[in-house]
């Protein structure tokens, strides 16, 4: 394990590097120019947030079955993850959008319920928040965890039920990739960079999060015991005391 966490950050840089060198000398899109290389980052970044949130339903769906605290706290990693990449993926499409769409926001199937996703998933993390109860918090997320989920296939088959501006799947589809195999082979790099970056941010996380429960643990042993230390007997007056 201690080998594991010592060369995955550099694993992650190597990776991130060659994707970003990839993503510069790969040949522009006879269509959009330079603009389809926000692909190499776009594409990846969803693809995160789906590992993230599905990862976040199983741990959800394991905690409703075995009550265990750590299934818990992957669960809202995952999800603090999957808010963060589904940001990301936000930020970038409107990016890619501006130039060749010609607007940052449009009501695009695709792009609602990736919206609808990270606000649900926003919700998700506030409602942890709001409940104090370790126990009462732990099951009402797991809840809203296995429910949400559902949205991953909703918003990735979004452009195959809803056809609009967005173009639809290039990858995870049946059939070839419709895509130039240059530019698939840089693409996939890419998602394997995100893919052990998430991998990294979520192992940091975790750690974070166990570090976390056992200071909150020994704060309230402490409030325990400072509660019963302070208490003393009340003295009536004129009573005499012992010497």
């Amino acid at each position: 394990m201690n080998l594991f966490g010592r060369w995955l950050p550099t694993a992650t840089i190597t990776l991130l590097a060659a994707g970003l060198a990839g993503a510069v000398l790969a040949p522009p899109d006879r269509i959009q120019g330079d603009y389809q290389r926000l692909m190499y980052v776009h594409v990846p970044t969803a693809w995160a947030a789906y590992l993230s949130f599905g990862l976040t339903g199983l741990a959800s769906a394991g905690w409703l079955w075995r009550r265990r605290p750590g299934l818990d706290r992957l669960a809202a990693a995952s999800a603090e993850l999957g808010v963060l990449f589904t940001g990301l993926t936000i930020v970038l499409g409107s990016w890619w959008g501006k130039p060749v769409w010609g607007v940052w926001w449009t009501w695009d199937p695709r792009l609602v319920t990736t919206a609808l996703m990270f606000f649900v998933y926003l919700g998700y993390l506030a409602l942890r928040r709001a409940t104090l109860d370790p126990i009462a918090r732990a099951r009402r997320a797991a809840v809203l965890g296995v429910v949400a989920v559902v949205q991953v296939p909703i918003v990735h088959m979004s452009v195959v039920w809803w056809r609009a501006l967005h173009q639809p799947p290039t990858l995870l589809k049946p059939g070839d990739p419709t895509i130039d195999h240059r530019m698939l082979a840089v693409l996939l790099l890419n998602v394997l960079a995100y893919t052990v970056l998430a991998g990294m941010l979520l192992r940091a996380r975790l750690r974070l999060a166990a570090l976390e429960d056992d200071l909150a643990a020994a704060r309230a042993g402490e409030d325990r015991e400072l509660a019963g230390g302070f208490i003393a007997a009340p003295q009536l007056e004129g009573q005499v005391r012992d010497v």
